[in-house]
């Protein structure tokens, strides 16, 4: 943090450009001081060492104005400055934490960043999710221009109603864990019911069906937005959700731990988290650090854990150094640096070994041949300056070569413009190589065999040498007249990898050097714990000497006397042996310094005299320009404080805690991101915390434990967590409690054991209380396999250890007892949400009271079916648990339907509906059919079925009664027809008047146009037409009720089919006494005309066969048995109103055949007859006697073929009727004419008679009578008498005057 002062301090030692990055967090370190508290130009809170240990407990630091004593101050301010001080504790806490979460991303080697993590899915928040509503709502509303057919705007309406506007969805959306896959699957669970229950389609699947729907969804889901651009979105979300880079990580952990930019880049520097080669070495220094603490507790005891037994406490040590081994194990498994393909070599080393003993092992000990070096060096030739001898067309080219390598050549170019810039490549394994480079030209002498050389130049490059091309002085050949010759180039030389630094140095040693002289040193690095510092001569591979810096301590020292050359001392020291190196500037010694500092491993940093001198002098302001830039870094980052964090060691912390800390706040950070993570870790997240539990060694148990806590936390507040992710913690805690070593730990800590025991505790409450409420933690079944995993976690937690599994019967208990209050649980709430507790204190109605029961009989079907469908699968090992709780839901329910029904007014049916709600939904149900709610449900219904089927047999009985006595027998359908046309409904249940009992809502029931619509005939009688509907009405609902228990269910069948034919068997004999009475009352002679009445009394016996095959049958297996008696009743009823008719007919003709009988002869008016047309026939035209008689039975013959054909609906009644008339008229005819087998017929009779046996004949073949029957013997005799007489009578005076009986069976007018 800044001082609001500190720019002043560093204007004479930074640019300007400085000065502007530590511009905004100086505001920023100003508003953390308090008001009234004056900064004096010192950092806040004492952020130096020694500053903040004479600081610790006070106000402020050494240098800042003291706060007002606690008696002067207020309590107020007392509790400001406490506050005060706590955040600037958790600050400080914080920075030192995301030191090490740095260090452990800037060079991680234990962990990588997992690439087989579930991809999780964006999550909607409240916002999206009322977006989507409105999306949806727009579609409903026909506001979109997306083309969808009325099932699936259905499917959609029920998936809006279900889904999108439940309570349980907005909790989920609220619990974080609600992703549009989840919305996406749903609503395609949803509809491949309904899409598999609907009808096939020829070249349609139901696939198809179901992709174009999903594709619709998908439409209505995204609503306008572009589909491109959601992709790409999607793309990029998904990758960084996979992989972070380091910058993205840090970027991360610094909004984790609320680090500020400033911060984050001054301790990036500082820590020179961008060298590998410097955290390599802190990485060694700690494990050093570690090791010695190892063997410090082991020698001296103490600072052990608590363990579960005395016995794990060797084991503790020996697991410390196995671990510190791991680690050094995977770091030499290291490259030098990432990306790099050179590989260290490995050398031996024991496995107990610390850092400081690995050099004096014998089988450590470096050779020189195992220091190899390969350097790759770029020439590039530019061009030569001074070349004026040679003519300028004259050729010229340059060679160049390494000592001991190959040649090469350079364009061949004129004289006069030597210029190339051409590059050659070469690889040496010399530090100090030789470069040679000559300039030549053609030779001209026809006897020359080479060409001459101009000149040439020697260079030794080292990776220090400037890289930009310069001018080098050429030695000239003899000959040449240029004397200044000078040649421009360019020398790239490349450090290799396993270089660490290289340079010239003054150097004198008791062993190595013995001699006081300037020397080319190289560090390299052998392996990731062995460096050797090697001098070299030029043009050579191998060191001349080396010094392997294991075990040596490098610092800072005075100018020695007697040693003469070198500015700058520094000395590395080991216990007998002390090498001084000496160098011309201080950048370069600290350069060194730092090098070999990182290659020995030590614990103690070396500080430059030039920064001893500084913090030692204040108010130094003296710039040191020859400091290197990590150099500059560090006393910028001493400035504002950091350095404490910087250089504290991370073996006096406690990394248990802090890493609990880091875990917490990561977790946080990922519950509020934009992913539905359930609890689990991104990658990057994850690798970040495995590595910092590998590096600092914090144990698996107690990282699982912290977890498991926090995640506990989170699902207490209402956080959507992942069972999975519970119990893969769980699983190891557990194991790891019961000493089964999950990550190679024995030791147990008391404090773990007993952590362990609470979080099992509160896991176990928790996953009870998620059982209890599945309905509403687990909504939909979403999401997918939680509830099973939560339900396998549970059984795991109830455990008593890790081998031996719970009895499934105390499982078994656990789960009934969390079901049982789950059927309280999900009824309460859903009492709630129907309302019905806003009735109470309130004067409700009994059609209200039933109205909101049959409103709750529906949710507590959809509640069973959603968790037959979301819940019972997870379920599916205590089944009968479920069928249970499903049962004990019914009950709950039961308790308001009880008190629903006993409110209703006494025979009242408008309760019904209940039963058949929930009657049809148990039947299907194999669990719940004849249950214990199923029985109750009988148990209420029956005596009301019973009553109701006996009060309507009363009505249908006196309404046959009153209807008979009242009935004109005219058709229903013409009485019906000057109605107006009212479009109603079917009630489900028919209410009949009964006389005498006053029954609510049973109003009596008129014929109109909605009940014909309902019958299978048009022209019954009113009264029959009603006795047929109310039957088939009233054995359609007990039909409908779908009783569930047989015996009940026939005992009602077989008494309403008997029922019904007792009521058609009245009906019929009430039409046959009708028939007759009518047919009494009507005329006998031929203006008789068939009334519709006696067309309607037809019909009336039609229907009641028809009804009788479907009201009054039974079903015994394969045959349908009829009830006889009513069925023989119709057939002999209709029997007798057929020969009725048929007299009736008969009658009529004898009525015509009496008043032919008149003129019989010899009788006294058969004379007079004839004298009297004989006579007036000279005067006047007579008209033919007889027929008017003729035509009128003629008449009357047609229209009642015609009434009965069209007004009767029984062909076979017709058929009957016809071929009865015709045999019994034609019977009376030829009785008739038998009488008169004496006597000559009369002309008027003759010719009566053959019109009147010609027309029957034509008419009633015409009717389709048979000619078996129209041809009857009869017949013949007729046709022949009447044959004769036409014969006899045509000689006769007058003749027969056009009438014959030729051609009878002819039509024709005659």
């Amino acid at each position: 943090m800044l001082d609001p002062s500190s720019s002043e301090e560093e204007g004479d030692e930074i640019l300007e450009v400085k000065r502007k990055e530590v511009a905004a967090p100086k505001s920023v370190g100003g508003a953390r001081l308090s008001p009234g508290r004056p900064s004096d130009g010192h950092a806040v809170g004492g952020l130096q060492p020694r500053a903040r240990g004479s600081a610790s407990g006070s106000s402020g630091g050494g240098g800042r104005p003291s706060s007002p004593s606690p008696s002067e101050g207020s309590d107020k301010e007392k509790e400001d400055l406490g506050k005060m001080q706590r955040e600037e504790a958790e600050r400080k806490k914080r920075l030192q934490l995301y030191v090490f979460v740095m260090r452990c991303i800037a060079y991680p080697f234990n962990a990588k960043q997992p690439t087989d993590m579930a991809r999780r899915q964006q999550k909607i928040n409240k916002q999206h999710l009322q977006t989507v509503k409105d999306r949806f709502q727009a579609f409903l509303n026909g506001e979109t221009q997306i083309v969808a057919d009325e099932a699936f705007i259905n499917a959609v309406q029920s998936y809006y109603e279900i889904f999108l506007k439940s309570d349980r969805v907005s909790r989920m959306v609220q619990s974080g864990g609600c992703s549009a896959s989840d919305s996406r699957e749903v609503f395609k669970k949803h509809i491949e019911k309904r899409v598999r229950s609907l009808p096939e389609i020829d070249g349609l699947s139901k696939e198809t069906v179901l992709s174009s729907w999903i594709a619709k969804f998908d439409t209505i889901y995204r609503g306008e937005e572009d589909p491109r651009k959601h992709q790409q979105r999607m793309t990029a979300t998904a990758a960084s959700e996979l992989i972070l880079s380091k910058d993205q990580l840090y970027e991360m952990f610094q909004q984790i731990l609320g680090i500020k930019k400033f911060e984050h880049q001054l301790l990036y520097n500082a820590c020179q988290l961008d060298n590998p080669d410097e955290q390599a070495a802190q990485i060694r220094r700690e494990l050093d650090g570690r090791l010695q603490m190892a063997d410090q507790i082991a020698r001296h005891g103490g600072r052990f854990p608590r363990f579960a037994s005395r016995e794990m406490e060797p084991m503790f040590i020996e697991e410390l150094r196995s671990s510190v081994n791991l680690l050094m194990a995977n770091l030499e498994s290291m490259p030098v640096s990432k990306g790099g393909e050179f590989k260290l070599q490995k050398l031996k080393r024991g496995h107990n070994a610390s850092i400081m003993d690995m050099g004096q092992e014998d089988e450590n000990t470096l050779s020189k041949s195992d220091v190899v070096l390969s350097f790759t060096l770029e020439v590039v030739i530019v061009e030569v300056q001074g070349l004026r001898s040679l003519t300028p067309n004259r050729i010229v080219y340059c060679t160049m070569e390494v000592e001991g390598g190959h040649k090469l050549q350079t364009d061949q170019a004129e004289a006069s413009k030597p210029i190339w810039g051409t590059q050659g490549d070469f690889t040496t394994t010399q530090p100090l190589p030789a470069v040679k480079v000559k300039l030549f030209t053609e030779s001209t002498g026809v006897l020359a065999l080479e060409d001459k050389e101009l000149g040439k130049v020697v260079l030794h490059p080292t990776p220090n040498s400037p890289k930009q091309s310069e001018l080098h002085k050429m030695t000239v050949s003899k000959g040449c007249p240029d004397n200044d010759l000078r040649i421009k180039l360019a020398i790239r030389m490349d450090k290799p990898q396993n270089m660490k630094h290289c340079g010239y140095l003054w150097a004198i040693g008791k062993i190595l050097w013995k001699r006081w002289k300037k020397r080319y040193f190289v560090l390299v690095q052998v392996s990731q714990y062995t460096f050797a510092m090697c001098s070299y001569r030029e043009k050579k591979a191998e060191p001349v000497e080396l010094l392997q810096l294991d075990g040596y301590t490098v610092d800072y020292t005075d100018p020695q006397p007697g040693l003469d050359g070198g500015r700058t001392f520094f000395n590395a020291v080991k216990e007998g042996d002390t090498v001084i190196f000496a160098s011309d500037d201080e950048q370069d010694r600290i350069l060194w310094v730092q090098a070999m500092y990182r290659a020995t491993g030590q614990s103690h940093k070396p500080v430059p005299p030039t920064q001893v001198q500084k913090l030692n002098s204040k108010g130094s302001t003296a710039p040191q320009l020859d400091a290197p830039i990590s150099q500059f870094y560090a006393d910028r980052a001493q400035k504002h404080g950091m350095d404490e964090f910087i250089s504290a060691n991370p073996c006096n912390f406690d990394h248990g805690l802090l890493f609990e800390l880091v875990q917490r706040l990561t977790l946080d950070h990922r519950l509020n991101d934009s992913y539905s993570c359930l609890g689990w870790f991104s990658p990057g997240q994850v690798f970040v915390l495995d590595e910092y539990c590998a590096r600092y060694g914090v144990r698996g148990c107690h990282r699982h434990l912290c977890y498991l806590s926090d995640l506990l936390e989170r699902a207490e507040n209402g956080a959507m967590i992942d069972p999975t992710l519970l119990h893969y913690s769980f699983a190891f805690c557990a194991s790891h409690a019961h000493g089964n070593r999950p990550d190679g730990i024995g030791t147990v800590t008391e404090e773990e054991k007993e952590h362990f025991e609470e979080i099992k505790q509160r896991l176990r409450g928790l996953l009870e209380n998620q059982i209890t409420h599945f309905r509403y933690c687990f909504p939909f079944g979403r999401p997918e396999g939680a509830l099973k995993a939560t339900l396998s976690l549970f059984e795991r937690v109830l455990m008593k250890d890790i081998v031996t599994p719970v009895p499934q019967e105390e499982v078994k208990a656990v789960i009934h007892e969390c079901l049982e209050q789950a059927a309280l649980v999900n009824y309460q709430r859903l009492s709630e949400y129907a309302k019905l507790e806003e009735n109470v204190g309130r004067l409700v109605t009994p059609a209200k009271k039933l109205e909101d029961n049959i409103r709750l009989a529906e949710l507590v079907i959809e509640v069973l079916q959603q968790n037959e469908e979301h819940h019972a699968e997870a379920f599916a090992w205590w089944s009968d648990l479920m069928v249970e709780h499903a049962e004990t839901f019914l009950c709950l329910y039961s308790a308001d339907m009880d008190a629903t029904l006993e409110v209703q007014p006494p025979d009242s049916w408008d309760s019904f509906p209940v039963f058949q709600l929930l009657n049809d939904f148990m039947r299907m149900d194999y669990n719940l059919c004849n249950g214990k709610f199923h029985r109750h449900l009988q148990d209420l219904y029956a005596p009301l079925v019973v009553r109701y089927v006996d009060l309507m047999e009363s009505s249908i009985a006196q309404s046959i009664h009153r209807g008979f006595q009242r009935e004109s027998w005219e058709p229903f359908k013409s009485i019906t027809s000057n109605l107006p046309n009212v479009n109603l409904q079917m009630p489900k249940v028919p209410n009949l008047t009964v006389q005498g009992v006053n029954l609510l809502q049973m109003p009596n029931l008129f014929r109109t146009d909605w009940m014909t619509a309902n019958s299978d005939s048009d022209n019954g009688s009113g009264t029959s037409e009603d006795l047929f509907w109310k039957l088939d009405a009233l054995q359609t609902f007990i039909r409908d009720l779908h009783w569930p228990e047989e015996e009940f269910s026939k005992h009602l069948e077989t008494r309403l089919k008997l029922m019904s034919s007792d009521m058609i068997e009245s009906c019929v004999k009430r039409t046959r006494v009708a028939f007759e009475a009518k047919l009494q009352k009507s005329s006998r002679a031929t203006d008789f005309r068939v009334p519709q009445s006696i067309c309607t009394m037809f019909n009336v016996m039609v229907d009641a066969r028809a009804q009788t095959a479907k009201l009054c049958a039974v079903d015994l297996g394969q045959e349908r048995q009829y009830h006889s008696q009513i069925d023989d009743l119709i057939e002999e009823t209709v029997k007798e109103m057929i020969t009725l008719l048929v007299a009736k007919f008969v009658v009529i003709l004898e009525s015509v055949l009496a008043k032919l009988s008149r003129y019989d002869e010899g009788t006294l008016f058969s004379s007079f007859l004839s004298f009297t047309v004989k006579a007036a026939s000279k005067y006047v035209d007579v008209p033919k006697p007889g027929m008017d008689v003729a035509d009128g039975y003629v008449t009357f013959v047609r229209h009642s073929q015609d009434m009965l054909r069209e007004k009767v609906n029984e062909e076979v009644y017709i058929e009957r009727l016809f071929d009865q008339w015709y045999t019994s008229t034609m019977n009376l005819l030829g009785t008739w004419l038998t009488d008169r087998m004496d006597l000559q017929l009369h002309l008027h009779q003759l010719k009566i008679l053959i019109r009147v046996v010609k027309k029957k004949y034509r008419d009633f073949r015409l009717q389709g009578v048979l000619d078996s029957t129209l041809n009857s013997k009869m017949y013949e005799t007729v046709r022949n008498r009447l044959t004769l007489e036409e014969a006899t009578a045509s000689v006769r005076e007058g003749g027969m005057q056009g009438i014959t009986m030729r051609d009878s069976d002819e039509d024709g007018d005659n």
